[in-house]
Parts: C-alpha cells; sequence; structure tokens
C-alpha cells in the first residue's frame, strides 16, 4: 500500500520486532488496585513520637524534688511523672507528661496550680519543650533572689522551678550538659589546690605572729568551707555569672570560678 508523504523527513528509524512487542504490552490496560491495599502492603513507621492525642496511661514513672526556699515558710515539692513511648524497642524514649507542686504553704496555691497546668499541656503537646527551662530561669523576683545550697544563686522561686525541670530533663536524656574535658578538670583542679595551699600559708603566718587583737584586714586567712552539695568553696567568694554559683574568687590578681573554671582573664 503506497503511502503519500506530504512533510519533509527529518530523520527515519527501522521498526524491530521487540518495538512491536513494546507496543502490544502498552496497549493492554492495567487493573487499578484500591488504595486502602496499597497502603496495607506498604510498610508503615510504627514509631510513636508525643502528640496531645496520646491518652493517659494508668501507671506513669514519677520523680519527686524538694525545694526549700526562704521565701516560703514550708517546704514545696515538685513530682515531674513521665510517659515511655515505644516501650521495649530500640526507639524507647521518656518523656514529661504532667508536673505536680504540693507544699502546706497556700499563699503560692493559685498561680502554681496555673503553672503546673499549663506546663503539663506543653509537655502533651509534643516537639521540644526543653525552652521551658530558660524561660522559667530567666524570671526574677522584685523583692530580690536567694542563694541556695552549694552557693548557687536563684533569682526567683519560678527560676528554682524551671533548675528543677532542668534536672529531671537531663536525668531523662532530654537536655545534655556538655562535660568538661579531661584538660579543663586538670586546670581547675590545679586552681582549687593553689588556692587551698595559699589559704593554709597565710595560716600558718598568722599563727607564727603574736600582735594585739585588731580588725580583720583584707587578704587574712580563712576556711575553705563546705557550702553544700559537696562543694566547698570560702566563704568570701563571690558569684559566679557564667554557673551562678558562689564561687568566685580572686587568684593573682584575676577572679577565678572554682566551680566551673571560668576566669576573667581567659
Amino acid at each position: 500500500m503506497a503511502v503519500k508523504i506530504d512533510k519533509k523527513i527529518k530523520g527515519y528509524s527501522v521498526l524491530t520486532p521487540e518495538d512491536k512487542a513494546r507496543e502490544a504490552a502498552a496497549a493492554v490496560p492495567v487493573a487499578s488496585v484500591p488504595r486502602e491495599t496499597v497502603e496495607k502492603e506498604t510498610p508503615q513507621d510504627n514509631i510513636i513520637q508525643m502528640h496531645e492525642r496520646i491518652e493517659r496511661p494508668e501507671v506513669l514513672i514519677g520523680s519527686t524534688y524538694k525545694i526549700k526556699s526562704p521565701l516560703v515558710e514550708h517546704a514545696m515539692y515538685v513530682t515531674i511523672n513521665d510517659i515511655v513511648l515505644n516501650a521495649g524497642t530500640e526507639h524507647e524514649l521518656r518523656r514529661p507528661f504532667e508536673i505536680f507542686v504540693n507544699s502546706k504553704s497556700m499563699e503560692h496555691f493559685q498561680w502554681i496550680v496555673a503553672l503546673t497546668r499549663i506546663m503539663s499541656a506543653v509537655f502533651r503537646k509534643g516537639g521540644d519543650v526543653t525552652f521551658l527551662v530558660d524561660e522559667m530561669k530567666a524570671v526574677f523576683d522584685p523583692r530580690g533572689g536567694y542563694f541556695k545550697a552549694g552557693g548557687v544563686y536563684m533569682p526567683s522561686l519560678v527560676a528554682e522551678l524551671g533548675a528543677i525541670v532542668e534536672e529531671h530533663m537531663k536525668s531523662i536524656g532530654l537536655i545534655h550538659d556538655p562535660e568538661m574535658s579531661a584538660h579543663q578538670r586538670a586546670i581547675l583542679a590545679e586552681k582549687r589546690k593553689q588556692y587551698e595551699d595559699r589559704a593554709k600559708k597565710n595560716s600558718d603566718v598568722t599563727e607564727t605572729v603574736t600582735v594585739a587583737p585588731a580588725a580583720p584586714t583584707q587578704g587574712a586567712a580563712e576556711d575553705i568551707a563546705v557550702t553544700g552539695d559537696g562543694a566547698s568553696f570560702p566563704p568570701s567568694a563571690t558569684l559566679c555569672h557564667k554557673c551562678s554559683t558562689k564561687a568566685l574568687v580572686i587568684m593573682d590578681g584575676c577572679a577565678t570560678c572554682l566551680n566551673c573554671g571560668y576566669s576573667k582573664c581567659g
């Protein structure tokens, strides 16, 4: 059969038997597969993440912390309950689920209940909840803060509550505290030993000199007293702005922290 070509030929190719078989296969209609079948056959990710639709289990793992602040007459007890997601798997995760604060003191009852309910709602929402720590630790009491055991300064009662939440999140792995390197620990231990040796030397010199009683002068010897939490800092130490611990002393004319190693001179 003759075929009339009324257009300009730009190229050509030879039709092979393989091309004919491919065209025949393409002409066969493909049977449609229901979407439900495809979703069932497709492997799903069964890792459970924290979200607000997760129902509260009958049993939760909890930890209770004690706050003894000079701002309130009675101690406060902070309980944080955690939920365990993907238990028994490699994706097991422990997340805070709710928080309660109990105390005999009733003057702060109203705002404590409101705060703990809001915090519990944020915990159940999921996502990154560690921002609560920074927000709470930044709250200052206009009447002034206080020092807790260990010489750590707390600007407010809310800030200490935030410090407890931070400690709890560190214990369950939500917050990772950068540890000091071996070199930094060695330098800090050396500075503490130098300060203790200097204090002991000044004490020995004072004992050998007998003078009439006089008012204490700057630079006199002082004992290294344990201030709490196993930390031993001199009573005259001042507040370190980096770690908020009363452990800043003057060594060789430079302010040096005996707790975190901070030095004003670098």
